[in-house]
C-alpha cells in the first residue's frame, strides 16, 4: 500500500490521505472546493465543484492517473436542487469517459461545502478496454 500526496490539493483535514494505491488501484478521499490553500474557491455550487474537480486532477496525477482511469466516483451534494448544475460540470471534465456513478443527497459536508467527490481509479487503463 501506498499512500499519495500532493500539494496542488488541500491538505487532508482530518486524519486520513488524500489518496492511497493498493494493487493498482487508487482510491481518493472525498475532495470539497476547497483550494490548496485551504480556503474555498467559491461560496456558489459551480465554483466549488470546479474545485472540486482540480482536486481530483491533482490527486489522481500525484497516484499517477488520470480521469479516464476513474472507474467510479461518489458525488455529496448538500442540496439535490444542486444535481443539473454539478452534473453539467462533472461532463466538461470528463468527457466521452463515463465512469460508474452514485449520487447522494448529505445533510452537511465537511466545512459545510456544497459538493464532495471521491472516486476510484484503475492504473495503467487509459482509454483502454477494460473488459476481461
Amino acid at each position: 500500500m501506498k499512500f499519495i500526496s500532493t500539494k496542488n490539493a488541500p491538505q487532508a483535514i482530518g486524519p486520513y490521505s488524500q489518496a492511497v494505491e493498493a494493487n493498482g488501484m487508487i482510491y481518493t478521499s472525498g475532495q470539497i472546493g476547497l483550494t490548496p490553500e485551504g480556503v474555498f474557491a467559491a461560496t456558489d455550487v459551480a465554483g466549488q465543484m470546479h474545485q472540486v474537480m482540480k482536486n481530483l486532477t491533482a490527486v489522481l496525477d500525484a497516484g499517477g492517473v488520470t480521469l479516464n482511469e476513474v472507474l467510479k466516483t461518489t458525488i455529496f451534494l448538500a442540496d439535490m436542487n444542486d444535481f443539473a448544475r454539478v452534473n453539467d460540470i462533472y461532463a466538461s471534465y470528463f468527457g466521452t469517459h463515463r465512469p460508474v456513478r452514485s449520487t447522494v443527497a448529505v445533510k452537511t459536508l465537511p466545512a459545510n461545502a456544497l459538493v464532495e467527490i471521491d472516486c476510484v481509479a484503475l492504473k495503467g487503463r487509459i482509454g483502454g478496454d477494460y473488459s476481461y
